[in-house]
């Protein structure tokens, strides 16, 4: 007999919650009994005193993409006259800009485009790593490193491990949105399917790549599709960590953005998509306690907005994502960055503290790069004294 006030205490343990249990548990267990069970876990998991972040900047290399998912109002077909191509030149700007800011790395992701072979790929890592070597570079989502094999006529791993030669360090998390073909095969039918999301990130993680885990909730699924997705994220988590230790860094989710940019907001179905703030809680408090051999999640103020990330922090999150110095693809489609697409690390740490923490930069990995023994004031926190960090003494 499955009863919830067990299911939780299991959790709580660290004990392994069954996809049996975890759709029981999704249904019937009310939302603050979730979320306290949920800050218990990560309380356990990570320091409890601190939520870190990342200076980091988006950098979206192309628009131009032949996949044409449903839910997307960033991409443009080739030859739309919107449709660009950054010279590295621009991208390398971005990159000094960032370096301004104290950052640490650049999460660069494009469409699927047709004309751009790997070599292109390969010379613009080059490029990069030459004029900043201190920049991680993670880039490239397992769809498109698919879609350059497929053109090239190569394996995504060959793929890989040509693009680690020229200095890729971390591959993203996106294009996941629900792992389950049945929701894949309707939203965004020509785009890469369930296994091969797993495949490239398996191969990722063998390679030694930095990789995260990403799930967007609101295109109509169930709980079972969405606790599938969970599931397969939390095996291949297993069976990375067992065979060459490099598993997923951490586990993104965040609520499909629809408006009337994107095929489905013009659906006449269109009122059946999208989540609101309370079943993203839900579910991220719910992804704490299922996947057990995670440890870091992080919560989403580009989608959700600063307020509901801030609740986030105490239902499960431990880490509230990065300065996103830029930011396109969930912007075009009205997401919260629409309207604010820049944080700055002042802003980050206001809204830590706010929700009752203590800020600390980390890198990708989540090591800690900078911890603060004070409350900063703007002026500390500005871009020249982020280039020249002080020393880092203990929390206390």
């Amino acid at each position: 007999m499955l009863d919830v006030d067990t299911i939780l205490k299991k959790a709580i343990a660290g004990e392994r919650i069954s996809f049996e249990e975890g759709v029981f548990l999704y249904h019937k267990a009310p939302l603050d009994v979730l979320a306290d069970a949920a800050h218990q876990v990560r309380s356990r998991k990570t320091d409890p005193r601190i939520v870190t972040y990342l200076v980091d900047r988006n950098i979206n290399y192309t628009n131009v993409c032949i996949t044409n998912c449903q839910f997307c109002a960033f991409y443009r077909p080739p030859g739309h006259p919107e449709a660009y191509v950054l010279s590295f030149e621009e991208i390398g700007r971005r990159v000094a800009e960032l370096v301004t800011w104290g950052g640490t790395r650049i999460l660069m992701q494009g469409g699927h485009h047709p004309d751009l072979p790997l070599a292109w790929y390969e010379d613009l890592l080059r490029y990069l790593k030459e004029r900043f070597p201190s920049i991680e570079i993670d880039a490239f989502s397992p769809s498109e490193i698919e879609h350059i094999a497929q053109l090239e006529n190569m394996s995504t791993r060959k793929v890989l491990e040509r693009l680690i030669q020229a200095g890729l360090e971390g591959l993203p998390g996106g294009g996941a949105e629900i792992l389950d073909d049945e929701i894949r095969s309707r939203i965004s039918p020509k785009k890469q399917k369930t296994e091969g999301w797993l495949n490239v990130m398996r191969e990722a993680q063998a390679l030694g790549l930095a990789t995260s885990a990403t799930m967007v909730i609101g295109f109509g699924e169930t709980v079972v599709h969405r606790i599938r997705h969970l599931e397969r994220i939390r095996s291949l988590q297993d069976e990375s960590r067992q065979t060459h230790g490099n598993g997923f860094t951490a586990f993104i989710p965040w609520t499909a953005q629809i408006n009337q940019a994107t095929s489905l907001g013009r659906s006449k179905t269109h009122h059946r998509y999208g989540a609101d703030y309370q079943e993203y809680l839900h579910h991220l408090a719910f992804s704490r306690l299922y996947l057990d051999n995670f440890e870091h999640i992080q919560a989403s103020w580009l989608t959700q907005g600063e307020e509901v990330a801030r609740k986030a922090l105490h239902f499960g999150a431990d880490d509230f994502g990065s300065t996103m110095l830029e930011e396109n693809v969930v912007s075009a489609a009205g997401a919260f960055s629409e309207k604010k697409p820049r944080m700055s690390v002042y802003d980050l740490h206001q809204n830590i503290l706010k929700a009752g923490f203590w800020p600390a930069q980390r890198d990708t990995r989540y090591n800690i790069v900078r911890t603060f023994d004070r409350v900063m004031s703007e002026e500390e926190l500005a871009p020249q004294s982020m280039q020249h960090p002080l020393a880092t003494p203990e929390l206390k």
